[in-house]
């Protein structure tokens, strides 16, 4: 595996691939990536490449985290096959389920090791998502991925399909090949939940109208005081804990919208009727040691390094963390003995918890996926 990257913030920063890459990432600023002059130009001069990638909340090259740029990273594999997918919501009348199972049917299932998934991040619910293309994929292939991100803003967000077309409302995938290629994968969170467990009486998917029999919007807003007055975004600052049954871990969800006119909260995924949840808030330390733990979750004991760990963590997080960010991809790095690494900060992650479980979309998480071909 041959990896080459470079940090785009303007003309003079493009740099060629010297090598002739099969996959290049793209994560970067939506109003960079929007242009889509530099996605398509290298889809021209690389015509052997996939590529795939979204907009973000923050990019991550390296131990360092940046804002206002474009991330390109660019693999040549040794033996790895890969294929691409993509799926407009419009196409299937907004239905993530079955834009789940549609993206994965693109892919010729012999060989399929793991998938990877860049997903719009507003107009899906990822819950569904992540049911779709697992009702879809064999059994034993993994899958890994993320919400596009928009900064702060919560107003647009955009991904980079195979072909170096930017596009809305729009998600791709990249499906890998081959017994060469080793998987790592780890998400871990770090949050303190405090407070009551209190039931979810009133919802629909992914919005919620009433907790414990009170308009949802309401009772966030009491517990948030006066950072009510900046939502839906300071909202990343105190996700719910969700948890539906006895025998699941209970997983995190974090408000993407508001509506002061039903007083419901909308969230990234699912918010079952019928569950509990709790409120919760952030600890530093914990946070940056729920990386760490993350990154020993993908390392999964392999007495090998990663060559290459691709990390997609909550723009939650970053918000939280501030000029401290870095630390978290810093812990990550350690502990994977340095590979290369990209990634982005999100309004969603999507990988299971540990081997042998089933794939979630998470909240508030740093998710890691590690590549290596032996």
């Amino acid at each position: 595996m041959k990896i080459e990257q470079f940090v785009y913030t303007d003309e003079a920063s493009v740099k060629p691939f010297t090598i002739n890459p099969q996959l290049i990432f793209a994560f970067g600023h939506r109003e960079l990536i929007e242009n889509q002059t530099l996605t398509k130009e290298l889809a021209r001069k690389y015509p052997n490449a996939i590529l795939t990638g979204c907009s973000t909340a923050g990019e991550i090259i390296g131990e360092s985290v940046r804002d206002g740029t474009i991330i390109f990273t660019a693999i040549e594999f040794e033996n790895v096959k890969i294929q691409s997918a993509k799926a407009g919501l419009k196409d299937s009348d907004y239905n993530s389920f079955e834009i789940g199972k549609k993206l994965v049917s693109q892919f010729p299932q012999e060989g399929l090791k793991h998938v990877f998934v860049v997903s719009d991040g507003l107009k899906v619910n990822g819950t569904d998502l992540v049911k779709g293309i697992a009702d879809e994929l064999p059994e034993n292939v993994t899958l890994t991925g993320g919400l596009a991100g928009d900064g702060p803003n919560f107003s647009k967000t955009v991904i980079v399909e195979p072909d170096g077309t930017v596009a809305t409302e729009s998600i791709a995938a990249v499906g890998f090949y081959g017994d060469s290629l080793q998987i790592g994968f780890g998400s871990r969170g770090g949050w303190d939940s405090f407070g009551l467990d209190r039931l979810v009486t009133k919802s629909k998917e992914n919005v919620l109208y009433e907790i414990d029999g009170q308009p949802a919007l309401d009772l966030y807003k009491s517990f948030l005081g006066d950072r009510a007055k900046d939502l839906p975004s300071s909202g990343l600052l105190f996700p719910l804990s969700m948890r539906d049954s006895e025998d699941r871990a209970p997983v995190v969800r974090t408000i993407l919208g508001i509506s002061e006119e039903d007083k419901s909260l909308t969230f990234a995924g699912d918010i079952p009727q019928g569950s509990f949840v709790r409120l919760m808030k952030a600890n530093t330390d914990r946070l940056i040691n729920g990386a760490e733990e993350a990154a020993v979750a993908a390392k999964n004991g392999d007495k090998k390094s990663p060559e290459f760990a691709l990390l997609v963590s909550c723009v939650g997080r970053k918000l939280v963390l501030k000029q401290i960010v870095e630390e978290e991809v810093e812990s990550v790095s350690e502990v994977l003995d340095k590979p290369f690494i990209t990634g982005f900060y999100s309004y969603g992650e999507i990988a299971p918890f540990n081997q042998n479980v089933q794939c979630e979309l998470h909240n508030q998480t740093m998710t890691i996926t590690t590549f290596r071909e032996s």
